[in-house]
């Protein structure tokens, strides 16, 4: 059974990594609302085996984008592909080269808070208390863990189709700079709240400085790349190296890649002709369904 909610959990993960949904909030809950507590499934080494799943991803989801950025930055002349990157900003030397400074500092407040705030932010994210308080921390400090994912699933929700609705700019990423990449990067760092979304806040940033939906979804996966890489390196220290490569580990590394990158292009696709409503709507109904639960098994 074990090894089939590896599969399940990493199939989690690569849907809502990519979707502005939570995938924190997905991944916590998921096991608390069908009461799963295999210690292995929430374990350090298998959430970096399903990170690491959605980081290979962004590699092969946008490989044209990465050999443009490489080739232009380098001088060369990039392929004609498909997408805002390879028809438009790519094809200028300069900007290839300004744009990986654009996601490295969007990643920068992401990585501060997260070195700075990981673990005081992890408890409250953290529904289920088995094997917590063993940690020396109050079982009552994690009581409200699913009311609070479940008003930020709302909360956040209702921002991104603001951002969506009342935004009129329709810009391409040539149009990015600096202080838009850093607005992004605040916003990624606000994702460590739990329910708020990496990919969520990011497009909603995106979106206030007036980058057209196709555009800011782009970003937001090519934003992820240093992001979670980061996050997997400095989870490594506190991880065996003989615990990363178990059966679980393997199956829910592939199931989390290979979601990770049906979900990135068939959101990609989405956005061309769709507003971001559908995601919130299915955020409140989510974040209703969470608080009725948590107050129903008091």
């Amino acid at each position: 059974m074990t090894h089939l909610w590896a599969i399940i959990l990493g199939a989690v993960q690569g849907f809502a990594e990519f979707l502005p949904v939570s995938s924190t909030a997905h991944l916590k809950l998921v096991p608390w609302v069908f009461g799963v507590r295999d210690p292995m499934l929430s374990s350090t080494a298998f959430d970096i085996a399903l990170h690491a799943g959605s980081f290979v991803a962004i590699v092969v989801a946008l490989w044209r984008d990465w050999l443009d950025l490489v080739i232009s930055a380098f001088g060369g002349s990039p392929t004609s592909g498909e997408g805002d990157l390879s028809d438009d900003a790519l094809r200028h030397t300069s900007f290839a080269r300004k744009f990986i400074g654009f996601l490295l500092l969007t990643s920068i407040p992401g990585a501060l808070f997260g070195v700075l705030l990981s673990d005081k932010i992890e408890w409250l994210s953290t529904p289920d208390i088995a094997g917590r308080v063993a940690s020396g921390i109050d079982a009552a400090t994690f009581h409200y863990a699913p009311l609070l994912l479940g008003v930020m699933l709302i909360v956040f929700g209702v921002a991104l189709w603001a951002s969506d609705r009342y935004v009129t700019q329709e810009e391409p990423l040539v149009k990015l700079n600096w202080w838009k990449a850093l607005v992004i990067g605040v916003a990624q760092a606000a994702a460590l709240i739990p329910g708020v979304s990496r990919s969520g806040s990011t497009m909603m940033a995106g979106r206030w400085v007036g980058l057209k939906r196709e555009a800011v979804a782009r970003y937001s996966f090519m934003a992820a790349m240093p992001i979670i890489g980061g996050a997997m390196v400095f989870g490594l220290k506190d991880v065996p190296l003989a615990t990363l490569f178990s059966v679980d580990w393997v199956l829910g590394f592939f199931a989390a890649g290979v979601s990770s990158v049906l979900v990135m292009r068939w959101m990609l696709s989405y956005v061309r002709t769709h507003s971001f409503a559908i995601f919130m709507w299915y955020r409140i109904a989510l974040g209703l369904f969470v608080i009725a639960l948590f107050f129903m098994r008091g």
